[in-house]
């Protein structure tokens, strides 16, 4: 039983950037072929790792639910009430309340900063799309099923909480009838500071992580946290964005070792982040757990390049030269 669901949150994961990236080609204005070769690029790399990890469950021994998916659902489901009231009700903005229970559950509730964090990019949701509570708490109690079914899927790919909100917010908005915020694109002269930042944001995080002894979450939240703080206070007009790149970068340097083993590749991971975040800005507009998808994608891309030589090698190793 818990195999099928695995498999469902595993779809889940793939089907949600999907949408984002899809959504990215049809919202105005169209995008230029040189953003459309950033998307293709991302998908092709992305999907080796896919279908890596498609291969790497189906050898995990098969382990049922227990009382500690419960405790996470519900930490999942509290966090995005509690991070929208923050964001909305009491005007800390979605980077700032998503950043702060972030930090204060990493901090006091390590056992479940994972679940809890997850649900504050739920809440990171625009009260345009979802204006009631009770829309947010769908959205929550989706995603925290979501994280249940995925404990043992992409883990220890950074942006993989987000993605899991985010399809939470889809699911809650195609439930309730409800529609995105209206988006719109980004100037080009901005591309090259966008990029500067996403860079800076992971390794800065990835840093925290590795060198300090903090965990990913307390890591990224406190990358956020600050981004939050000061971006707006120093650049009112473009501040607001910066913060909001800086903390998708952050997601990235959440990513294990395992998954992107040096700074360098965190720094491409970023990089490659800042370009996604340019192509999908106008996609989806105010949905919760956008920016983590935004990493999520850029890890899965970075990730799968990397293993595309090594998968190419034993590839032809496996299919003999015919001489004629």
């Amino acid at each position: 039983m818990y195999s099928r669901v695995r498999l469902v949150g595993y779809v889940a994961l793939l089907v949600t950037p999907a949408a984002l990236l899809l959504g990215a080609v049809r919202a105005p204005p169209a995008l230029s072929a040189g953003l459309l070769s950033v998307q293709f690029g991302v998908v092709l790399a992305g999907t080796v790792v896919a279908a890596t990890e498609r291969q790497r469950l189906s050898r995990i021994d098969t382990v049922g639910l227990d009382r500690t998916d419960a405790v996470d659902a519900l930490a999942v489901a509290t966090a995005a009430v509690v991070t929208y009231g923050l964001s909305v009700h009491a005007d800390f903005g979605p980077v700032r309340a998503s950043a702060l229970v972030g930090l204060a559950v990493g901090l006091g509730l390590s056992q479940v900063d994972g679940a809890a964090y997850c649900g504050s990019f739920v809440g990171m949701v625009s009260p345009v799309v979802l204006p009631s509570l009770e829309g947010v708490a769908l959205a929550g109690t989706v995603a925290a099923l979501a994280f249940v079914a995925t404990t043992d899927v992409f883990g220890g790919f950074g942006g993989k909480y987000g993605t899991l909100a985010l399809f939470g917010c889809l699911t809650s908005v195609a439930l309730l009838d409800a529609d995105y915020a209206a988006g719109s694109a980004l100037a080009w002269d901005l591309v090259p500071a966008i990029v500067v930042v996403a860079v800076v944001g992971a390794v800065a995080t990835s840093v925290l992580r590795t060198h300090t002894g903090a965990s990913a979450v307390v890591a990224s939240a406190a990358v956020g946290l600050a981004a939050g703080l000061v971006f707006p206070a120093v650049l009112p007009a473009l501040g607001p964005t910066l913060a909001a790149v800086a903390f998708c970068a952050s997601f990235v340097g959440m990513s294990s070792a395992d998954r992107l083993e040096t700074h360098g590749q965190v720094a491409g991971a970023g990089l490659v982040c800042g370009l996604v975040y340019v192509v999908v800005t106008p996609a989806l507009a105010g949905a919760g757990g956008k920016l983590g998808t935004t990493a999520f994608v850029s890890c899965l891309a970075v990730a799968g390049g990397l293993e595309l030589p090594a998968l190419m090698r034993s590839r032809i190793g496996q299919s003999p030269l015919r001489w004629y």
